[in-house]
């Protein structure tokens, strides 16, 4: 069934925008907005302070992810995408982790680069924030706003070394709220299935269903070189999900855009959509090629293609549903709606002016600026040598600064989880470092022409072949105890830096500067002021029962284990350990490891393998617990069905499906799979 066919199927309604009210289970909710209440008359339910503050702190985030504390020893479960980047990095071509997993090893190896976050507090601080902007306008409001946030952040965190303050900006502006995490560091990996296993199916299979994939991966906090105590974990439950059950999932969605306006929408679906997929399919042919130049590209790029296929899929799903008219047509009722009721108070029309049409007017800015803004102030294409230099001279730059006139990002809050990442000793892939750095190379050539300043700035007498090989090859920023020399030693080592790829950066970021300072004067300042108004206004008009955005922060939402209706057939929410081996053709990516054909004998087959429910989810909830109502955790989120994509602009109570792995399914496979006993008496030792 076509989207469009689809949403005119659900014309009488079910397609609700978060504009007014979260309907059925929608809502990705704060913690300190919980609707307890909605959940007792839905389900029966009753969701106490006590409840919430346990899952609370039981769960956590870490990068691009969430997971949740399964025990009493420190004891992590995510998903295995999650920690893939981690079996990567502790990989060699001797030892192939991320092939084999990381399946009995007596050592439980630090992941470089992780983290776990877990929320401790939120406090409302839009009144300082708002006041710090207040009759600013532009680039001036948002440098206000960032110097108020990050002298929040300083003085919030200053005598807490061990925490995180973060303030986040809700509903486009209308709230800040700081967040209070406890941050812990030493994040070691223990348990990791092959990677067959953990993404059976692979592309196909993806934001599909039924789904025969164990998504899990074991990690553990270490504090001061032991496992550290949580007392707060879950409960680990192997029931089986029952449908029409009701569950909650706890985690950090990424973003959504359910409160952006008509003409944002518009943007999206005509320019950066359409520009950001043709840039992801471009790049996947690349890497399915150099993933086909011999096994070991193939092993150190397997993964990356793998993430770069999910967001493909992403964000070709989200483009679809923006072409779809139904989609757009409920979106414009529900502004007009909002604008109407506005303008018949004549009190509250005055106060907001007419901020849709400022938005309108940043699009045509933003539409100018996008492409050189995006080029120059990227990611070098995912380069992680050219990642390193830029925050190496952005930081040495910005460090000489008082904390509230940096830059955001780099106020004095932030700098200990820039460090953190900046010194994690993850290995350098030559190969992919050059195929992503020359494609960057390439497309800005393309898009921004060969005549154009910045496109001379980039490439200079070069080819984008040339520079990246050169660049590439010459750098020494794989070393971390040089990366820690230039980071000690600020500005002046900095400068005084022969590295080709810091040369290479000292001599773009002006440009690079230039254009974000004129991107947040165009693009960012008004269209923050317009979505400050709009959202005071929402506020006015429907209450503050409505959830915000998704922001990458801690939240909950509700549902029940269900199945649904796909082309006038009914899809089961729940599927079995023994349809992997109905499924499997011994072809790839349908072919199972050998250790589950020599354990097949002793598995139960009728054991519930993944199943979907009605829970509101996106990108970020990745690894967050799927939890009952008395907060055990039954299994893992690891992703949703096709229809879930719409989702970051409307959630369809009918269609919209979360895929979760069971906790079932994982201690069958831990205990007759893997022989890892010691894990299961582990999990379940609560």
């Amino acid at each position: 069934m076509t989207l469009k066919k689809l949403l005119a199927a659900t014309a009488a309604g079910s397609l609700v925008f978060a504009a007014t009210t979260a309907s059925a289970d929608e809502g990705m909710w704060t913690f300190d907005k919980f609707p307890s209440a909605k959940v007792k008359a839905a389900y029966g339910a009753t969701i106490d302070q006590a409840w919430l503050d346990h899952v609370r702190l039981g769960t956590g985030r870490i990068p691009g992810c969430s997971a949740s504390e399964v025990s009493g020893q420190g004891l992590v479960l995510t998903n295995y995408h999650c920690v893939a980047g981690c079996v990567q990095a502790l990989s060699t071509a001797q030892v192939d982790y991320l092939k084999d997993g990381y399946l009995k090893a007596t050592e439980e190896k630090r992941c470089p680069g992780m983290y776990m976050e877990v929320l401790q507090s939120i406090e409302d601080v839009t009144g300082q924030v708002k006041a710090a902007g207040a009759g600013k306008t532009g680039r001036d409001l948002v440098t206000a706003t960032g110097a108020a946030t990050s002298a929040i952040e300083k003085a919030s965190c200053a005598a807490t070394p061990q925490n995180r303050c973060q303030v986040i900006n809700f509903y486009n502006g209308g709230q800040y709220k700081l967040y209070t995490f406890h941050r812990y560091d030493d994040v070691r990996l223990v348990f990791a299935p092959e990677f067959k296993t953990g993404f059976f199916g692979g592309d196909p299979d993806n934001f599909n269903f039924p789904r025969y994939n164990l998504d899990f991966g074991l990690l553990r906090i270490y504090k001061d070189g032991k496992p550290m105590p949580t007392p707060d974990h879950l409960r680990w439950n192997p029931e089986t999900p029952k449908a029409g059950e009701l569950i909650f999932v706890v985690g950090n969605p990424g973003s959504t855009s359910r409160d952006d306006t008509v003409s944002e929408l518009e943007t999206a679906r005509d320019w950066t959509l359409p520009h950001t997929t043709i840039l992801l399919s471009e790049r996947r042919g690349r890497l399915i090629r150099f993933t086909e130049e011999s096994p070991e590209n193939l092993r150190v790029g397997e993964d990356v293609l793998n993430g770069l296929e999910n967001g493909f899929k992403v964000f070709n799903g989200r483009l679809i549903s923006l072409t779809q008219e139904d989609v757009m047509s409920v979106k414009r009722r529900e502004e007009a709606d909002l604008r109407a009721r506005v303008a018949a108070d004549p009190k509250l029309a005055a106060a907001t002016g007419d901020p849709w049409k400022e938005i309108a007017d940043a699009q045509i800015a933003q539409h100018d600026l996008y492409l050189p803004y995006s080029t120059m102030e990227g990611s070098g294409g995912g380069s992680t040598l050219f990642g390193y230099a830029k925050t190496l001279v952005r930081a040495a730059a910005e460090r000489e600064k008082a904390s509230t006139d940096r830059l955001p990002e780099y106020s004095d809050s932030r700098l200990p989880q820039i460090e953190h990442g900046l010194m994690a000793p993850r290995p350098i892939e030559l190969g992919l470092e050059q195929l992503n750095l020359e494609f960057w190379l390439s497309k800005a050539r393309e898009g921004l022409t060969a005549d154009d300043p910045n496109t001379k700035l980039l490439l200079g007498k070069e080819s984008p072949e040339e520079l990246s090989d050169r660049l590439v090859k010459g750098s020494r920023l794989g070393d971390p105890a040089l990366r820690k020399a230039l980071w000690d030693g600020g500005e002046k080592a900095v400068l005084a830096s022969d590295d080709p790829m810091i040369r290479y950066v000292l001599s773009i970021d002006p440009a690079a500067r230039a254009l974000r300072k004129e991107w947040e004067a165009r693009v960012v300042g008004p269209t923050a002021a317009a979505a400050s108004k709009i959202a005071t206004a929402r506020f006015a008009v429907y209450g503050d029962s409505i959830y915000p955005d998704a922001t990458f922060s801690p939240r909950i939402t509700y549902g029940a284990v269900a199945g649904w209706t796909e082309r006038g057939h009914e899809v089961p929410p729940v599927t079995h350990l023994g349809g992997l081996f109905d499924r499997a053709t011994g072809l790839p990516p349908f072919d199972p490891p050998q250790s589950w054909y020599d354990a097949k004998a002793k598995l139960n087959l009728d054991t519930v393998f993944d199943f979907s429910g009605t829970l509101d989810i996106t990108g970020g909830n990745s690894g967050s617990p799927t939890l009952n109502a008395r907060g055990d955790v039954i299994g893992a989120v690891f992703d949703g069905n096709i229809h879930s994509l719409g989702g970051d602009y409307a959630y369809d109570p009918k269609v919209n499906r979360s895929v979760s792995v069971s906790a079932a399914a994982i201690q069958e496979a831990l205990d007759k799979i893997y022989g890892r006993g010691d894990l299961v008496r582990e999990l379940n030792s609560n």
